[in-house]
């Protein structure tokens, strides 16, 4: 590691520092309880309860110490199965097209007692040069609810609507909540994980009508499970489970 870069890295350890120990003493002015979340390297991230979301957002905004003047990103999560099973199919396994690591399943995975849904929020400091991402898990109960940060951050506008949209999630008092990227009429929210992938209705042009007409999808439903097949002539020896190491060493 180079002097350069050597010094980057102290100065951002040292911003990331000054941060944490701003929303410490942040959290324990508003008497709320929040927990952290596990972050990669120069990042941080706490989850918050959805009955002190309000709160804290007000504060993460006016607070001298923290100033996240900026809502860069907000959007839903579905933790369906999430820690128990990657696809809910009976064929399928975890060895497959894509998995680049082996996953331990937990069974008793925390996020169980979290709740299914929840919202992360980036936020953003252009005055102080620091981020921070907070998950908010949504109140319990059908349909999933957390308030809106509209009056916080204008730009949580169209995000909340996409998580309306696309997962259900209704956000309390947000000035103009509907539908924002699927068509008039749309049945469900795509993006939850229990939506089929076929969906419910189809559409197609009737020409006795002589307008756009939505019926029940057609589509037989069927597992697809993703593999990969190796014994190919057509890939490199080296992508091949046929292949002998020793034979190539030169």
């Amino acid at each position: 590691m180079n002097t350069e870069t050597s010094t980057e890295t102290a100065v951002v350890s040292t911003r990331l520092d000054r941060l944490s120990q701003a929303l410490d003493a942040l959290f324990k002015e508003l008497a709320v309880s929040v927990e952290r979340l596990e972050s990669k390297p120069r990042e941080l991230g706490v989850r918050v309860h959805a009955s002190d979301w309000l709160k804290v957002a007000k504060a993460l905004r006016d607070h001298p110490q923290t100033r996240f003047d900026t809502l860069i990103d907000a959007s839903g999560i579905d933790y369906l199965n999430y820690g128990r099973e990657e696809w809910a199919t009976h064929q399928a396994t975890r060895t497959g097209f894509g998995r680049g690591q082996h996953v331990e399943v937990d069974h008793d995975s925390q996020v169980d007692q979290l709740g299914r849904f929840a919202v992360s929020y980036q936020l953003l400091s252009v005055e102080l040069n620091h981020r921070l991402r907070v998950r908010v898990y949504t109140l319990e109960g059908e349909p999933p609810l957390v308030d809106s940060v509209v009056d916080v951050w204008p730009g949580a506008n169209w995000f909340e609507r996409e998580a309306f949209d696309l997962y259900g999630i209704f956000v309390k008092n947000h000035p103009d909540l509907r539908r924002i990227l699927t068509d008039y009429g749309f049945v469900g929210h795509p993006f939850r994980k229990d939506f089929p992938l076929s969906g419910h209705v189809e559409v197609r042009y009737d020409l006795t009508l002589k307008r756009v007409v939505y019926e029940p999808v057609s589509i037989d439903p069927r597992t697809l499970v993703p593999r990969v097949i190796r014994d190919d002539h057509r890939l490199a020896p080296l992508l091949s489970e046929k292949f002998n190491p020793e034979q190539h060493r030169g």
